[in-house]
């Protein structure tokens, strides 16, 4: 390990202009490069007390021997320099994206005499034009399939091409007019590229030309009494239509756009791209990369990403627009880059409302769907688990693997509708059935220390008093089995490793709590969010895992679902408080029939939008109770419209509607003890 001020630049050496740098390692290999508008204020910034370092950074200068940088004239010329550096040398810190080559590629081999339509997946190549990708391979070869009526160009391989070609005999294709047969010279080289380039301009996006060409085509042909004619340019316009209504319409204003959104937690992150072509989506694709720089903010992620999607695209490829959730730091750099990468203007930004918007909240979605993927499939592979409950128990000194583990986070808006999560993970894999939801009783206003003290109180209570029912003279074993049903008992099971979501005082608190119960040999850990950091009761400094753990990464999966089920629980008991609330005044609505109703629409939103005769038709339930009900529930919606600001979830930043998500999960249950 180097000591940073072992190769430091003397004072005043390093320029103040705008330029790229890279750290080697001491055998001459690059392990990082950046760029930045001043050199001197960036490279001192890596040279402070190591403490004040995030751990990531800390790992990179320690690895690091030499530093070295190139003075640019401009930030868009050390967007370029960094990277052709990042390209070369493939510094091990740096942010890679993996592309996942499964996405298959519609793609025309425009550097044939006669271009070829395919369906292919993996990296692109020089000389071909690509469209997508696409999710599913089948959905491209039905649109071809479909457009080849249209724009009848060759789609054989090589070899069938040559064959029909030695023996001037079309292929099938060509007989059923799929194909314009230029292998027999049906048409002529430059008649089957204009068909060519026909269907690669359809397929970018310029679809109502053509759509409005074969209507009047099709009209000609009629007023001239050709039936034949004008019957096949009606099927051919039927084929247009059906394959434009497998993408639908995201944007009316039919623009050209790219979509840009991540998903990132604090050692990975995910990005999702999609495509769209005059208002269509015309393909996504889907990335993952580690987040080897621990100071990389979002935007710094975004800005990467872009670089190194676009550095290598054509002209074509670059959209006039680029949709992203964050706009990085040096937007004007890349702005100027890409336009002029383009030949023309392109812009980055954030989308603010209307259809745009919802297609970011899509895209987003997306993204964390592939991140979730992209850790079920680590925790999927029974050597991996394996790996990951020895590399826990080695990190934090247990006597043994901790097979069942339990995780316990606290929810709350401002102090109210204060509730709690338990997730329970044995042999690293979920174990839903051990879920359990807590309603907070004894802790006034937004206290979570003391709330994860009344939590664990409370659950190993139940244990404690299971135990208690077996003789001292009888096997323990006895009492986890239930005698009546044969079934396991829920609460008997000690767990190797209680976690709780938070730092130094939620794990003293849980520690303190468990020690009064007399539990002390139960291990405690807590996971704090800003650095990974994992704190051991007593401790002064924090256990840091690799990130690479396998370890750290189950730690972080039975977080986030604890978190996640707190918040489903606090959101669904936020909606039925508002419902109750606003049916209070309804007369004649009696308890029973306010559960009826939350029964069955669930949330105060669909509530608003049910109609009166579905209202009525519930049972017990006349119609002018039903009115009442409505015009209760729309009172409310108006009174809270006008002038209510959004709520925000302070643990996390997120705002909150009306709506919370019906009964999530599995049918666990609310322990009110």
């Amino acid at each position: 390990m180097a000591d940073p001020s072992s190769y430091r630049p003397a004072p005043g050496s390093i320029p103040d202009s705008p330029g790229v740098y890279r750290f080697s390692d001491a055998g001459g290999r690059v392990i990082y490069v950046g760029k930045a508008k001043n050199l001197r204020a960036r490279l001192s910034s890596y040279f402070q007390d190591l403490a004040n370092l995030h751990p990531r950074t800390q790992s990179m200068v320690t690895t690091a021997a030499k530093v070295d940088w190139t003075v640019v004239s401009t930030e868009v010329e050390s967007l370029q320099l960094e990277y052709s550096w990042i390209k070369e040398y493939d510094p091990r810190f740096n942010v890679k994206y993996r592309d996942d080559k499964s996405y298959p590629w519609l793609a025309i081999t425009l550097n044939e005499e006669y271009p070829r339509v395919m369906v292919g997946r993996g990296q692109k190549k020089k000389g071909i034009r690509y469209f997508g990708p696409y999710s599913h391979a089948w959905a491209i070869r039905e649109t071809v399939d479909l457009l080849l009526r249209v724009f009848p160009m060759r789609s054989c391989s090589k070899g069938v091409f040559n064959r029909h070609r030695q023996i001037g005999r079309p292929c099938l294709l060509g007989y059923i007019g799929k194909c314009a047969a230029p292998c027999t010279g049906q048409v002529s080289q430059e008649e089957h590229r204009q068909i060519v380039d026909d269907f690669a301009a359809f397929l970018s996006g310029q679809t109502a030309t053509y759509v409005r060409r074969l209507e009047k085509e099709m009209k000609a042909a009629a007023a001239e009494l050709e039936y034949e004619r004008a019957a096949k340019i009606r099927d051919d316009l039927a084929a247009l239509e059906k394959a434009l209504a497998k993408n639908a319409v995201v944007l009316g204003d039919g623009t050209d756009t790219d979509v840009v959104a991540l998903s990132e937690d604090p050692l990975e992150v995910a990005v999702q791209i999609f495509y769209v072509r005059g208002g269509r989506i015309r393909g996504q694709r889907g990335f993952i990369a580690d987040k080897a720089d621990g100071t990389a903010t979002t935007g710094d992620l975004v800005s990467r990403f872009i670089q190194q999607m676009y550095a290598a695209e054509t002209a074509d490829a670059i959209p006039r627009e680029i949709l992203v959730p964050v706009v990085p730091d040096d937007e004007d750099a890349l702005t100027e880059w890409l336009s002029e990468l383009r030949g023309s203007r392109v812009s980055i930004r954030v989308p603010q409302r209307g259809d745009k918007k919802a297609l970011m909240e899509t895209v987003e979605r997306n993204a964390l769907q592939t991140l979730t993927m992209h850790k079920t499939k680590r925790a999927s592979d029974l050597t991996t688990r394996n790996q990951a409950l020895e590399e826990i128990q080695a990190a934090l000194d247990l006597p043994e693997a901790p097979l069942r583990l339990e995780c316990y986070d606290v929810s709350n808006l401002q102090g109210t509708e204060v509730v709690a999560s338990m997730v329970v993970f044995e042999d690293g894999l979920p174990r839903k059935s051990e879920y359990r939801r807590f309603v907070i009783k004894g802790v006034e206003g937004q206290n979570d220390v003391a709330s994860i003290a009344e939590v664990l109180t409370r659950r190993f209570k139940r244990l404690l008093d299971e135990r208690a029912t077996v003789p001292e003279d009888e096997d323990p074993t006895a009492n986890l089995i239930d005698p009546e049903t044969g079934r396991a008992k829920k609460f008997s099971y000690a767990p190797g490793l209680v976690v709780v979501d938070g730092g130094p005082p939620q794990v003293a608190a849980a520690r303190q709590a468990m020690d009064e119960l007399g539990l002390g040999d139960i291990p405690v850990c807590g996971l704090a969010k800003r650095l990974e950091e994992v704190w051991l009761p007593d401790d002064e400094d924090p256990v840091i895992f690799s990130r690479t753990s396998e370890g750290l990464y189950l730690l972080q999966r039975l977080r986030d679902e604890a978190h996640r089920f707190a918040i489903t629980h606090h959101r669904n008991r936020r909606s039925k408080s508002m419902v109750e609330s606003v049916l209070d005044d309804v007369p004649g609505l009696g308890e029973v029939r306010r559960k009826t109703l939350l029964r069955h629409f669930g949330s105060l939103r669909k509530l608003r939008s049910a109609t009166v005769d579905e209202v009525a038709d519930l049972p017990g339930f006349g119609r002018r109770t039903a009115e009442s009900v409505i015009i209760a529930v729309n009172a409310a919606a108006t009174k809270a419209d006008t002038g209510r600001a959004p709520s925000v979830n302070t643990a996390t930043g997120e705002i909150l509607d009306d709506d919370g998500p019906g009964p999530a999960g599995p049918p666990n249950g609310e322990i009110r003890n």
